[in-house]
């Protein structure tokens, strides 16, 4: 399966030789406890052994104590939208010339690994910003974490495609959305990402109808799944939720009313799809900013009443469908919706009912199953790639600590030491 993956097939080159890294916290991603006095092998980027640190080091390895810090598999965000933001000028400033979002966009995908997130899904984007971003990676001109795409979002002819720029692949009939999907591979996509609704982060859609027609929507599933690929469907409203899940849409991005629908939830953990409940998106546009406890803030929001009003029944909604879901067995996989932010998500999934374990599987070992990348990513176990992180605290007491740069003391993606206060501060 591997060569559906083009984020798989543009990995950097993996450290070569044998690591042993002793005296370590496990923590595997699975929501097992932590394993204490933990060695874990790599070779070739790879975890060979997960043993017990009073073993010998093996031959040929290079040992490291990692001072009875925790290790865990590398983050993961499964609904970022990375394009590289670009600030504001000052009035009488020289203007942004055409292609420096894309230097803006390597420092973010830089910044990623500083916060021990070895891998993003990114849900949309500008032109094909992710995939040349992808190249310069593979081709070693800057480090960033594991980036898949889905390209172009598909999307009916709707309000969205004049505010999102260059974002969506507008498609109307069965056999356009078709084409567009087919688009969206030949351009490198890892996934296809439809619209089943409208996005509630603009004052001219309505997120409730269903955007795609029932004959459009099972054009982009069968043709998506016929080529081996997953669907995301950006679903709001119920109807689209439904749609989604009928359908057979892998992953359902937001979701913020599905416990109203406890049918809904049984059929999605009946059939293994996966709920994304992108938190953080709904505290951005609710002008909440970092905030981890809403109630205890004042907002200060950017956009029009009517949008951030929403936003703060679509909090209060989405974290009772997290919650639910849940409940109902669904797999939650964590998508901040934003940029770096996947720490504050952490946090606030805590903050909104998940323990810090279960948040912590949202973002390890359930978003690797999201992705369909479970084979190699996700738990720290033997024949996985060796994304790690080590941390100078507990993430299972102090979620938190995943939100500060200073608290990741080695993050390693193939066994490469890429980041981490370790990279510039000597061991104790």
């Amino acid at each position: 399966m591997a060569h559906r993956f083009p984020a798989l097939i543009a990995a950097p080159a993996p450290a070569p030789g044998r690591l042993w890294l002793t005296g370590a916290r496990l923590f595997d991603g699975t929501g097992a406890p932590l394993r204490e006095n933990t060695a874990i092998l790599v070779e070739d980027g790879v975890i060979r052994r997960v043993a017990d640190d009073r073993e010998a080091c093996p031959d040929g390895a290079r040992p490291v104590d990692v001072g009875q810090r925790v290790l865990m598999p590398g983050l993961t965000d499964a609904h970022t939208h990375a394009s590289g933001h670009v600030p504001r000028t000052a009035r009488g400033a020289e203007a942004p010339l055409p292609d420096v979002a894309a230097h803006f966009l390597q420092a973010e995908l830089r910044d990623y690994l500083r916060y021990g997130v070895t891998t993003i899904r990114v849900c949309g984007s500008q032109d094909d910003m992710p995939q040349l971003a992808r190249q310069a990676m593979r081709y070693g001109a800057f480090r960033g974490p594991r980036l898949l795409t889905c390209g172009k979002i598909v999307s009916a002819t709707a309000p969205g495609g004049r505010f999102y720029g260059t974002m969506y692949r507008e498609a109307d009939g069965p056999d356009d959305t078709r084409r567009a999907v087919r688009e969206q591979i030949r351009a490198g996509a890892d996934f296809v990402k439809m619209m089943t609704t409208g996005a509630r982060s603009n004052e001219l859609e309505d997120p409730e109808p269903l955007q795609l027609t029932e004959p459009e929507l099972a054009a982009v599933t069968d043709e998506a799944h016929r080529l081996g690929y997953r669907v995301a469907a950006h679903a709001e409203g119920l109807d689209g939720c439904a749609a989604a899940i009928r359908h057979g849409a892998d992953t359902i991005e937001h979701g913020m009313y599905l416990h109203r629908r406890p049918d809904l939830l049984e059929a999605m953990a009946a059939a293994g799809q996966v709920l994304v409940p992108t938190l953080s998106g709904y505290y951005w546009m609710a002008g909440f900013g970092e905030v981890i406890d809403p109630a205890a803030a004042q907002a200060e929001p950017e956009m029009p009443p009517v949008l951030t009003e929403l936003a703060e029944r679509n909090l209060r909604e989405g974290a009772a469908s997290m919650r639910a879901a849940r409940d109902a067995g669904v797999k939650i996989a964590l998508g901040s919706d934003m940029s770096l932010a996947t720490g504050l998500e952490i946090q606030r999934m805590v903050q909104h009912g998940l323990t810090p374990a279960q948040a912590l599987v949202a973002a390890t070992s359930a978003a690797a199953q999201a992705l369909d990348l479970a084979e190699h990513i996700g738990t720290v176990a033997e024949g996985k790639l060796a994304d790690l992180i080590i941390l100078d605290g507990d993430p299972l007491t102090e979620p938190g600590l995943l939100a500060d740069p200073a608290r990741i003391w080695l993050v390693l993606q193939q066994g490469v030491p890429v980041a981490g206060q370790a990279l510039s501060k000597p061991a104790p």
